[in-house]
């Protein structure tokens, strides 16, 4: 897994200044960045890619099947409970 990529902080005067840049500047590091105003955060701006992802992780959380379907696997990976991938894909086949 990926480790988080930090948050940048913009005040609110250098978001409108740096506007166009911003799509490049996200393309690389930070992942987001907070603009301020008066010294307080007001607004993230982030990666579409990152926007899209948060939106799917909340769809797939507000699912109480799929939540317990996810706790199920992860429960099953800790006790070793797993199968090789070729076995996997050979089932599938079936």
């Amino acid at each position: 897994m990926e480790a988080p990529r930090e948050t940048e902080e913009i005040t609110i005067v250098d978001a409108r200044r740096l506007l166009t840049k911003l799509p490049e500047r996200l393309g690389s590091h930070p992942a987001t960045v907070a603009v301020t105003r008066r010294g307080k955060p007001v607004l993230a701006i982030m990666a579409w890619e990152d926007y899209e992802a948060i939106l799917e992780t909340l769809e797939i959380l507000s699912d109480e099947e799929a939540v317990e379907k996810l706790r199920r696997s992860i429960q099953e990976v800790r006790e070793s409970k797993t199968i090789p991938w070729e076995e996997a894909k050979t089932r599938l086949a079936r």
